[in-house]
């Protein structure tokens, strides 16, 4: 398979879509709604932001503050990560995430309650994952994750601009939304997420579950 095939069958592994690809919503002053992927230049459009797969983002200033090409990816494909604490393999990923300067939100799985959306998302118990637009990667290797980030367009370096901060993690499950009838409290001990060990050979690129 050629780079050129690969970096194309991992695009469609991310779902790129025309509305993917759009970044920005524009409605016209006749109400008529388009998409697009350059800023308009109407001063009288009303423009909204796109987030991954046509969903429109919150974040626009944000994202505004971006440089031009970190600023697609992140509108195309918002990464984020599935994590809890003392898990060597997710603090790996984290890091590399952090060196590429790839804006990202953690997800924390921490209560029972957590777990269990966890596993109806992912299907599974172990841990880290990664999604980068709407395709979860479960795989441990970095190799992997940094194949999907390049096909998504995120820089190999970082080019985060000066004083950008990293959003804080936050649990799966907002500590807001109302329990379960039947539901494991979230102060009952904590998830019984599958054995994690960190890469035993030095220099390893993966993740171990």
């Amino acid at each position: 398979m050629t780079p050129n095939t690969a970096r194309l069958v991992a695009l469609c592994c991310l779902g790129l879509s025309p509305l993917a690809m759009a970044q920005y919503k524009v409605i016209g002053p006749d109400g008529k709604v388009t998409y697009t992927d350059r800023p308009p230049t109407s001063s009288q459009a009303q423009v909204q932001v796109m987030s991954g797969h046509g969903a429109v983002g919150s974040g626009g200033a944000e994202l505004a503050a971006l440089p031009p090409a970190l600023r697609q990816a992140v509108s195309r494909f918002p990464v984020t990560l599935y994590a809890a604490k003392s898990c060597p393999p997710c603090d790996i990923g984290r890091e590399l995430l952090v060196q590429r300067g790839v804006p990202f939100s953690e997800k924390r799985v921490e209560s029972s309650l957590d777990l269990e959306a966890y596993v109806q998302l992912s299907g599974g118990r172990s841990l880290p994952m990664l999604t980068v637009g709407s395709q979860q990667i479960k795989s441990g290797s970095l190799n992997e994750w940094n194949s999907y980030l390049d096909a998504a367009g995120y820089p190999k370096t970082s080019v985060l601009p000066a004083g950008y901060r990293r959003p804080l993690p936050t649990p799966l499950v907002g500590a807001a939304n109302p329990v379960p009838p039947g539901a494991v409290p979230a102060s009952a001990p904590g998830p019984a997420l599958e054995n994690r060990n960190a890469p035993t050979a030095p220099g390893t690129p993966a993740i171990r579950f």
